[in-house]
């Protein structure tokens, strides 16, 4: 559960540096323009490379260069190398783009976390001042409760105590 006395994320996002972080986005884009995008079917249906594949893949590649006189005209064995390598120089920035990516939608989750905890102990604290008769509460406690209507009974905010 969370502690709204312990702010795991306290930071502030200037416009300049996400434009900094948007730049060098587009700046990676264009170091790698043959980036492609996959249908969610593609995804689903295209062979996939394994561990154990890998292998496999690896050894026929080694044969196709070693006899070319064996494979038809149309496969280049020199293309298969290409994608293969293209598939380990990529293994490795994949990997640290979805690091980065994880740790953004992380921070995102926690800092929005902590906001939205936050704000349900300040709906809390108004519901008891307006419960207990302290000036001006009830009107934040009553705009507050609005984002609850229609989810099921809210406890009514205690009565003030009778003079």
């Amino acid at each position: 559960m969370s502690n709204t006395t312990i702010n795991r994320v306290n930071a502030t996002l200037t416009p300049e540096a996400v434009q900094t972080v948007k730049n060098a986005i587009a700046g990676i884009q264009q170091a790698l323009p043959f980036l492609v995008g996959l249908t969610p079917n593609e995804r689903v249906s295209l062979p996939k490379i394994s561990v154990s594949n890998k292998v496999f893949t690896e050894d026929a590649i080694k044969a196709a260069v070693n006899n070319p006189d064996l494979l038809p005209g149309f496969i280049k064995a020199e293309d298969l190398k290409t994608d293969l390598d293209l598939f380990h120089a990529l293994d490795e920035l994949v990997l640290l783009v979805q690091q980065t990516a994880e740790k953004l939608a992380d921070t995102q989750l926690l800092a929005g976390s902590e906001a939205y905890t936050s704000a349900l102990t300040i709906y809390k604290i108004f519901g008891a001042a307006a419960g207990t008769g302290v000036a001006g509460s009830k009107t934040v406690y009553e705009q507050l409760r609005q984002r609850f209507t229609g989810m099921g009974p809210v406890a009514p905010a205690p009565e003030a105590p009778a003079a």
